[in-house]
């Protein structure tokens, strides 16, 4: 046999429930596709599972690959001792795959190194896999300081190593994407870091990895990006094999980009049972998509419409007939935003009405918000599957003479001196008071912090998504 399977992975600690004490939950996507990682391997029934981990031992001009004959792992430095496991190495496996990377002048590091101790990265995918299945051998590998065609190499000799010990083999490349997606998060933002994780989340869905090897040096280190060269490895073990590719999943809501991936060979051991199972994964996600779609918002359908027309077309929808008297019979200012995967993905709005109905302001903010947001590139169409949209329709501004006029969950804010205008909705992640409320609009104007001449409004937004409508009374 050989490689049947790779998977990509990230390896956050709180994902293990006795870690995240509940924070997990904040990564439910990213939690699902995991299980169904590991019910995918479960059907496949590996001899072997080869993790390549950023986090086992690393040198700058060798890979190290862990010998001996079993790893012990625990969630200790993350105040969970009682998350622990002992997977057995499979050692003559990590012997051919050393001598094959030798053999083709790719150095391997001597062992002895921290060989009996699980890494986090190693561990994270372990545990979930366990909770599915048993009775394989582990071969750990790590990354370097080597060229990339030194990844793909070893890779291949992974992959090598398979077919010649004949070994039912899948491979977990684990590893986190970009570290600076927020600038609130645990390492800061670089613009760099969202550019990273679109590319790689599009390589990855499209099954392109031969783009893994087209990335400037300094670009990755702005982007502070964790998993690269791991995917690179596994990338050099599929080098030839025809592969189904599908993205899972991908969320960054600590500031850091979690993807899911996976690579299935065509035709390999198990390969029936694995089908069965995406095939029933997607028959759930299917009904439940139908069912909401039932249920979906005018609002929002319309919202949708417009981007989806934009996108394909270059030119703004038509004002469809039969469209509901609150679309048509009534103006308002609209804020109309796009997220993908969790994360916004562009927001144009109107403080007041600029067209003669809420529907051809849904429409024109729709299209504006896919092509003209200056913070993201223009939506493709490839994207389009994977948008949700919320529409925010705004109620006339009232001033008001003081902060304790506001509030941050309810109303949303305008903040004017002169000709300077700065705007918040309401109900915003991270927008806790009303001081954070107002320091944000300001800023949005361009007015210094610390000046409070200024002339505040605030303004009632009933927000539309896919739960329906919502308002504050």
């Amino acid at each position: 046999m050989s490689i049947v399977a790779a998977y990509v992975v990230p390896h956050p600690p709180l994902i293990i429930p006795a870690v995240g004490r509940g924070e997990e939950r904040a990564i439910q996507h990213t939690i699902d596709a995991y299980e169904e990682v590991a019910r995918r391997i479960a059907a496949h029934a590996p001899d072997t599972i080869v993790v390549v981990s950023p986090h086992a031992p690393a040198f700058y001009d060798c890979f190290h690959v862990s010998t001996g004959d079993a790893a012990h792992g625990d969630m200790g430095n993350f105040g969970a001792w009682d998350a622990s496991m002992t997977v057995p190495y499979d050692q003559q496996y990590a012997s051919a795959v050393s001598a094959c990377a030798r053999g083709r002048g790719v150095p391997i590091c001597g062992s002895g190194m921290h060989d009996g101790e699980l890494d986090h990265a190693t561990f994270v995918p372990l545990y979930f896999v366990n909770e599915q299945y048993g009775g394989y051998q582990l071969v750990r590998a790590g990354l370097s300081g080597l060229a990339a065609a030194d990844h793909r190499e070893l890779g291949r000799c992974i992959a090598e190593a398979a077919r010649d010990l004949n070994r039912t083999t899948v491979l977990i490349a684990s590893g986190d994407l970009s570290h600076k997606l927020k600038a609130d998060g645990p390492y800061g933002y670089a613009p760099e870091g969202p550019v990273f994780d679109r590319d790689v989340t599009r390589l990855l869905d499209a099954g392109d990895l031969e783009g893994l090897f087209h990335y400037d040096g300094a670009f990755l280190e702005e982007a502070a990006e964790c998993g690269l060269r791991s995917f690179q490895i596994m990338a050099g073990a599929l080098d030839g094999l025809a592969c189904t590719h599908e993205l899972l999943s991908y969320e960054g809501p600590f500031g850091v980009g979690y993807a899911v991936a996976a690579f299935e060979v065509k035709g390999a051991q198990g390969d029936n049972a694995v089908q069965a199972a995406v095939d029933e994964e997607a028959d759930v996600r299917e009904t439940l998509d139908e069912a909401a779609e039932a249920r979906v918002d005018p609002f929002v359908a319309l919202a949708r419409r417009a981007v989806e027309a934009y996108v394909r077309t270059g030119r703004p929808l038509a004002l469809p007939d039969g469209l509901p008297p609150e679309l048509v019979d009534q103006r308002a200012g609209v804020f109309v935003s796009l997220h993908e995967r969790g994360d916004l993905r562009g927001c144009i709005g109107t403080i007041d009405a600029s067209t003669a109905c809420v529907a051809e302001e849904i429409i024109r903010n729709g299209a504006l918000a896919a092509s003209e947001d200056p913070r993201f590139a223009p939506v493709r169409e490839d994207e389009l599957d994977a948008l949700s949209y919320s529409v925010d329709v705004l109620f006339p501004a009232m001033p008001v003479s003081s902060l304790d006029e506001l509030n941050p969950t309810c109303w949303g804010v305008i903040v004017e001196k002169g000709s300077r205008r700065g705007l918040l909705l309401p109900d915003l992640e991270g927008v806790d008071t009303v001081e954070d409320q107002v320091a944000i609009a300001k800023r949005k104007a361009g007015i210094h912090p610390g000046d409070n001449d200024v002339e505040l409004y605030r303004f009632e937004v009933v927000r539309h998504d896919r739960g329906g409508e919502a308002r504050c009374d």
